[in-house]
């Protein structure tokens, strides 16, 4: 089980990478817009060099098309490094993708996977990660944690050495059930990740730990004890 953290956001991923067991990170380019017109390899690259080259740092290709698609992979093994997880979206063509990283040796992620049948046509092309939007499958009706726990019964069953990367969580517990029904690794956006610390009951169950601390003690932290 892995946190990774959606976001382009430097000083986020800085921040919360020295708090939580953060175990890499993930973009495309709607969550690059929201850092502006940023020069987007040199971007990339503090990124890696925050997170390290043994955390995986996830990134999409733009184009539509095959060639285009390969084209914006080359690139970014050319500006960033080889060991990126390429994100390609489940699509005809990117399936195709898909199966030629992978004859290359690349990292695939198949990304946009809104249910199963895309999911284990990206299991056959060989992707190493698959990541089911949870919350855009529950907008749709979908039962995201069902095709979560479908899509982990038939990695285990047949054997595929494929990671289940779930993606789009818009509250935390959504991330709880796509833990619980078989997603290895989440990926989440800083603020989703900051609301499980921010519970009413958990603010009020510390603020009165240090009430009671303070009514004993006239203020003095635990540290300023007498041995």
């Amino acid at each position: 089980m892995k946190y990774l953290l959606d976001t382009a956001n430097l000083d986020e991923i800085r921040e919360l990478s020295e708090y939580l067991s953060i175990a890499g990170v993930t973009s495309n380019p709607t969550i690059v817009k929201k850092e502006g017109a940023v020069p987007f390899f040199a971007h990339m690259r503090e990124i890696r060099t925050i997170i390290g080259s043994l955390r995986p740092l996830h990134i999409q290709v733009t184009a539509r098309d095959y060639d285009g698609m390969m084209r914006d992979a080359e690139a970014i093994f050319r500006h960033v490094d080889e060991k990126v997880y390429i994100k390609v979206p489940v699509d005809f063509a990117g399936v195709k993708v898909i199966k030629a990283l992978k004859r290359q040796g690349a990292n695939v992620t198949a990304t946009a996977v809104y249910g199963m049948d895309q999911a284990f046509i990206a299991l056959e092309a060989g992707a190493d990660c698959i990541a089911p939007y949870f919350n855009r499958m529950e907008a749709l009706g979908v039962d995201a944690a069902n095709v979560i726990g479908n899509i982990a019964g038939i990695i285990n069953h047949y054997g595929y050495e494929t990671e289940i990367l779930a993606a789009s969580f818009k509250q935390p517990a959504q991330i709880d059930r796509a833990i619980l029904a078989g997603a290895h690794s989440v990926t989440v956006s800083p603020s989703v990740l900051r609301e499980i610390f921010a519970k009413k009951v958990v603010t009020d169950a510390i603020q009165s730990f240090a009430d009671d601390w303070s009514d004993l003690y006239g203020g003095r932290m635990l540290a300023e004890l007498d041995g």
